[in-house]
């Protein structure tokens, strides 16, 4: 039953992919190719250089905002749980802590001129 699943699957996808390259019309033009700036020309080149630190802080944001989902089904369940059920997450916690201070001993969330992580 599975391997039907499975082939029908990849045969519906075949199908998908072979009707996109048939209808896709393909035309490229300089206007294309640009960069979108809300309607605007372009003030500068629009590969340049980006500071770091937002790539930085927007990994952290995600990594941290991930970790924050797993603490809802622990509490929806925590009345439901034994012992190892909160252990596990009692290290899944210091984990968190752990990586949080090491990011705080790199400074990686403090803000200066040059962003220096290792010292």
């Amino acid at each position: 039953m599975i391997l039907l699943y499975l082939f029908i699957l990849i045969v519906l996808l075949l199908i998908l992919v072979l009707v996109n390259f048939i209808f896709i019309f393909k035309t490229n033009y300089s206007e294309k190719l640009t960069a979108y700036e809300c309607g605007f020309q372009a003030f500068e080149y629009s590969i340049g250089t980006f500071d770091i630190k937002y790539y930085i802080i927007a990994v952290l944001f995600l990594l941290f905002d991930l970790e924050l989902i797993f603490f809802i089904p622990f509490l929806t369940a925590i009345n439901y749980i034994a012992v190892p059920g909160i252990l596990i997450m009692l290290l899944f916690f210091s984990l968190l802590i752990l990586g949080f201070a090491y990011e705080w001993k790199l400074q990686i969330l403090t803000f200066t001129n040059t962003l220096q992580i290792i010292k």
